[in-house]
């Protein structure tokens, strides 16, 4: 299935399937089940990754699924992928899913949300970039005039765009906990300087490629993360998701406005959310009432059929 065809079958109604929250094959032997995607081995050198519809907020998977929404994610991450491929390789592989999932019942409720790839040596770290100031960034930024050890100019408003994108890593948290940011001179004692450099400077161009293509389209992508593994070569490569509404913070360019959180296409809806309820943040999680089930999936479509088609 190609970028376009990923899109075009997520963003149908018709074609929706009904929400998967955890899954079970009968054929592979399961690597891991992380937080919103389902890893299973197939041979030494790729693994099969399935998104589900699980939602996680705070590090806690909430136990209702927003349907369609693994089909979005999917869609586009391939998306990107293929737009950053003269950027950097990514992980993905061209085996067809019938050749791993042969049995047809099973591969049907995997439609448009699995993907073979190859398996890779994941770099402990995420690769952040931040175009604005929002979330943790904007937090720190208050406290310290700074972001990772980064000093800013004073006088910064939350919104506003920063002089330039950064990159402010962090660590890869189990799950359950929370990612802590650290600086790049950690970083380059972690990976050694010379591909730290690399790893900042492969993000940085696919945010700036990115950001254009998306402001072009009405959304501003306010920050994101990604993740980066070496392959048997050693090269550095592009893996799991791709500027999503889960690993990205996207924003209707048309309601930004500096100095106020603008209304978002990402999973900070349903943040937004769960902080006006009485919950610790810690599992069991609340449920989710239809309305806010409902509208974080139409965002999350919006975002897909905003960025996937054409320019405004």
């Amino acid at each position: 299935m190609t970028d376009r065809d990923a899109a075009a079958h997520a963003n149908d109604p018709a074609a929706a399937a009904e929400p998967l929250f955890e899954t079970q094959l009968s054929g592979l032997p399961p690597l891991h089940r992380g937080k919103v995607r389902d890893l299973y081995l197939v041979d030494d050198d790729h693994m099969l990754i399935v998104t589900t519809d699980r939602f996680s907020a705070f590090d806690v998977v909430l136990p209702d699924p927003i349907p369609g929404r693994a089909q979005v994610l999917q869609a586009i991450s391939l998306f990107w992928f293929e737009r950053t491929r003269s950027l950097v390789p990514n992980h993905l592989s061209d085996r067809p899913l019938a050749a791993v999932v042969p049995d047809a019942r099973e591969r049907a409720a995997l439609e448009g949300r699995a993907m073979i790839v190859r398996r890779l040596r994941a770099l402990p770290i995420e690769a952040v970039v931040r175009g604005y100031l929002a979330g943790s960034g904007w937090r720190e930024y208050q406290a310290n005039g700074s972001i990772c050890g980064i000093a800013l100019p004073a006088g910064l408003q939350q919104a506003q765009a920063l002089p330039q994108p950064l990159f402010t890593p962090a660590t890869k948290a189990a799950l359950g906990e929370h990612d802590q940011n650290i600086s790049f001179e950690i970083v380059a004692d972690m990976l050694g300087a010379p591909l730290a450099a690399q790893v900042r400077d492969t993000a940085l161009a696919i945010y700036r490629l990115a950001s254009a293509h998306a402001l072009a389209r009405g959304i501003i992508i306010a920050d994101t993360k990604f993740e980066f593994g070496l392959d048997r070569d050693g090269r550095l490569t592009l893996m799991d998701e791709v500027l999503t509404p889960d690993s990205s913070r996207f924003w209707p360019a048309k309601s930004w406005r500096i100095g106020v959180s603008p209304p978002s296409f990402d999973k900070q809806y349903v943040r937004d959310y769960l902080e006006t309820l009485h919950w610790d943040k810690r599992p069991p999680a609340p449920h989710l009432p239809r309305e806010v089930i409902e509208a974080t999936s139409a965002k999350y479509h919006e975002a897909l059929r905003r960025l996937t088609g054409p320019a405004d």
